[in-house]
């Protein structure tokens, strides 16, 4: 079992490579907001556990295993991003907090937050209960019905 930090690192590698088809130490360290010195220490590690492939100069790559580790990981926090946003959470904070939540759900949960994430975006039309949430979430109480009841 990886620690948190383990998986932030794979996460990162895996988001930066996408982005810039490389990753490298500096990279990390200014994603991840660390000095680059822990960077190596993490990457040294994450390179004796078979997880990445380093060079000092080339910068480094996921294995399979890693590459597999790090998707199931950016999995987690996209979906936790994406449900955070659903209830009107800013992106920013969204995904600070995604970022924290990742590591702590069950599998199941996590399993039932994607369910609900994929039933909310695939709605044929935008769901009414979610611009009722919307309403309510800045008047702190249940929009009207047409008949003028609560």
């Amino acid at each position: 079992m990886l620690s948190r930090k383990a998986e932030d690192y794979l996460e990162a590698i895996l988001n930066i490579a996408e982005k810039k088809g490389y990753t490298r130490v500096k990279d990390i360290a200014f994603a991840l907001s660390v000095k680059p010195s822990s960077v190596v220490e993490m990457v040294r590690r994450l390179s004796d556990m078979a997880l990445i492939e380093y060079r000092k100069y080339d910068g480094m790559t996921l294995t399979p295993k890693g590459r597999d580790i790090a998707i199931v990981v950016k999995e987690r926090h996209d979906t936790i991003s994406a449900f955070l946003e659903i209830i009107k959470v800013p992106e920013e904070i969204a995904n600070k907090d995604a970022c924290i939540i990742e590591h702590e759900l069950e599998p199941e949960t996590i399993e039932q937050l994607k369910n609900f994430v994929h039933f909310v975006k695939s709605a044929p039309d935008y769901p009414q209960w979610l611009e009722h949430f919307e309403t309510f979430c800045k008047a702190r109480e249940h929009p009207r019905e047409e008949s003028g009841e609560k």
